[in-house]
């Protein structure tokens, strides 16, 4: 299965959490001091925001699949297609840890392939992306 993911900065996470509970219907999964979750059945996306001191709006989407054989499948098709993709392995970031694929559309959006292997307790600080200044965790 794929999920589509998409990461907003905010400048308010209560106000926000409030507003997106609202419109989804549920609460969040994952509730923290800086970032929150919604894993949504209906669309299926995962959507988290945070409020991690970066300019608000989109931070950057990607794909979320439950398996490393989808990963690679993921990153094969940007590779057939001649197109860059960085690496991260045991990404430690957005209270989770997973492997990654990050690349960058023609408009400049960071994009992410991911595998969540594990949740953290921490949100976490993974390689800053050299693809993108940016991604979710790069600095």
């Amino acid at each position: 299965m794929k999920r589509f993911h998409m990461h907003i900065a905010v400048d308010n996470l209560q106000s926000n959490i409030r507003f997106y509970s609202a419109l989804f219907g549920i609460e969040p999964v994952i509730r923290e001091t800086d970032y929150a979750k919604w894993m949504l059945d209906d669309p299926l996306i995962n959507f988290a925001i945070s409020a991690r001191n970066t300019k608000p709006g989109l931070d950057h989407v990607g794909i979320q699949v439950d398996s490393e054989a989808s990963l690679d499948e993921i990153n094969q098709r940007l590779v057939q297609a001649g197109l860059s993709a960085t690496e991260q392995k045991d990404a430690q970031c957005c209270y989770a840890t997973s492997n990654k694929y990050w690349t960058i559309d023609p408009q400049g959006i960071a994009w992410e392939a991911f595998h969540s292997l594990a949740t953290i307790p921490t949100f976490g600080q993974d390689t800053p992306i050299p693809v993108s200044s940016k991604a979710c965790c790069g600095t």
